[in-house]
């Protein structure tokens, strides 16, 4: 008899370990094939050459793909996993979700840090190396000796992160024991190599986070329709149709022997019929539109800010009088026996919104930074090198945002897997200065972007404006048509 439940038990392990890969395999599936769309539908077209640049490519493309892919199971990881607390707590005997248990959720989790790492650390210098790869001199050019090259190259660079660790652990904790403990690849060294990966990306997501939510107002009213208030678009359209009609002319009339006045003169024209489709799109806006959806998208973005700000600022409190509120304190009942939220499902649902607001604005705010706004990818006309600069990028961002959720008090779901074993999630004192940090610079990006109308008219009240002590961008747009259609400067 107990021959026959031990083999009904394995029997029972066996069926639930295929589910899950099936369920594991299917998700990953579906997040391949949506990563791949969107980057074929940035990738330079011209990179598509039959000869072998253009096996390297695809490989690159493929190692791209499976890493954007990586990325988004990332960002899905946190509010799945909330979403199946609250699912398992409110249906514990429904036969039609039995799938969705403690063991799928953990299994994700140990497969998103797995991936990450084998993204972070080889796939993506494997295809960067790959790509600029020609084959050393003196042997037979083809993918053999681009791959040699490749892999020489990757030894190098384990080499010199390895000696970079090193040398951080006998500068931080000059300890035999934890030198000893560097021989251990698998079990130490690359969970503190991917540890110090994560806090730089939290890092990252502190400095783009709070200007990303800041820029979301600018971006939405970019995408949305304003309300036309003490506006005719009747006249600004005619201006502007005017205006392009003389720059036609104009460069009807040119010789074309002045190429570099035929330039400012064709890309002065694109920014005019840009503007020209921007007030027809408004002309053609119903009113509500106008009137209803602008404001209340507005209002909505006010909300989730100013949420997520107080949010923090009672997750400090916490810190100070609750130790179970440290990301790495004390675990709590388990997936699908209590809710992680005071207000159920309502909460729950509003951690999963903040939690993909967060990440959106972390993008945004990255892109709007100076030193990776060359990152940006254009549709169509994106090299591979980009592509993979972009995936290594939101690779890091969306690796470090369950923790960063977890860090600033927005859920309170434990961090499983490898994302609750780094060690400075345990430091009381670098997560108080990061809950700190992210309150102070998000209000004090909020009252810059708001008080910056302000500022400028006090600038020009005080002939201060000449000194562009603003961050309005003057000289850019001096030979850009406004947004009354009038020319800027004559």
């Amino acid at each position: 008899m107990e021959g026959q439940d031990e083999v009904s038990a394995r029997e029972q392990h066996f069926h639930s370990q295929v589910r899950e890969s099936t369920i594991c395999f299917l998700l990953f599936a579906i997040l391949y094939i949506v990563s791949y769309v969107i980057i074929t539908r940035y990738k330079r077209k011209s990179d598509e050459q039959e000869d072998e640049d253009a096996i390297v490519n695809r490989i690159s493309l493929f190692l791209s793909t499976f890493t954007l892919a990586v990325s988004a199971g990332a960002v899905l990881l946190l509010p799945f996993s909330i979403i199946s607390n609250e699912i398992l707590l409110s249906f514990p005997q429904n036969y039609y979700i039995q799938w969705l248990n403690g063991s799928l959720i953990h299994g994700l989790w140990n497969l998103a840090s797995l991936f990450s790492n084998l993204c972070l650390f080889v796939l993506m210098p494997f295809a960067f190396f790959f790509l600029e790869s020609e084959g050393f001199a003196g042997l037979k050019k083809g993918i053999r000796a681009r791959i040699l090259e490749t892999l020489v190259m990757l030894i190098l660079l384990a080499l010199l992160i390895l000696g970079i660790v090193w040398v951080a652990s006998a500068l931080i904790d000059n300890d035999a024991a934890s030198m000893e403990s560097l021989y251990d690849l698998w079990e130490f060294y690359l969970p503190y190599l991917y540890s110090c990966i994560s806090l730089m990306g939290c890092l990252l997501l502190l400095l783009c986070t709070p200007v990303g939510l800041s820029r979301m107002f600018t971006v939405m009213g970019q995408l949305l329709v304003k309300p036309a208030i003490l506006e005719d678009l009747d006249e600004q359209i005619y201006i502007i149709t005017l205006e392009e009609e003389a720059l036609q002319r104009r460069l009807s009339g040119l010789s074309s022997s002045v190429e570099y006045n035929r330039t400012e003169l064709e890309q002065e024209l694109e920014n005019v019929k840009i503007l020209k489709k921007k007030l027809e799109r408004r002309k053609k806006a119903s009113a509500w539109e106008r009137n209803l959806v602008y404001p209340a998208v507005m209002v909505l973005l006010l909300i989730e800010t100013s949420i997520s700000v107080l949010l923090v600022a009672c997750n400090i409190l916490c810190l100070l009088v609750d130790e179970t509120a440290m990301p790495k304190g004390t675990r709590g009942p388990g997936i699908g026996n209590a809710s992680l939220s005071a207000f159920g499902f309502v909460g729950a649902a509003l951690e999963i919104i903040l939690i993909f607001y967060l990440m959106v604005s972390s993008v945004v705010g990255f892109y709007s930074l100076r030193f990776f706004g060359n990152f940006i990818p254009k549709k169509g006309d994106t090299t591979m090198t980009k592509i993979i600069g972009n995936c290594v990028s939101i690779l890091v961002l969306s690796s470090a945002l369950p923790v960063m959720s977890r860090t600033l008090g927005i859920t309170r779901f434990d961090l499983l897997g490898d994302f609750g074993r780094f060690n400075w999630l345990g430091n009381f004192y670098i997560v108080l200065a990061y809950n700190l940090l992210f309150a102070i610079v998000t209000t004090l990006c909020l009252v810059r972007k708001f008080t910056s109308a302000v500022r400028e008219e006090l600038f020009k009240a005080l002939g201060l404006h000449k000194l562009h002590l603003s961050d309005t961008p003057r000289d850019s747009d001096t030979a850009k048509p406004s947004a009354n259609g009038h020319q800027k400067a004559l």
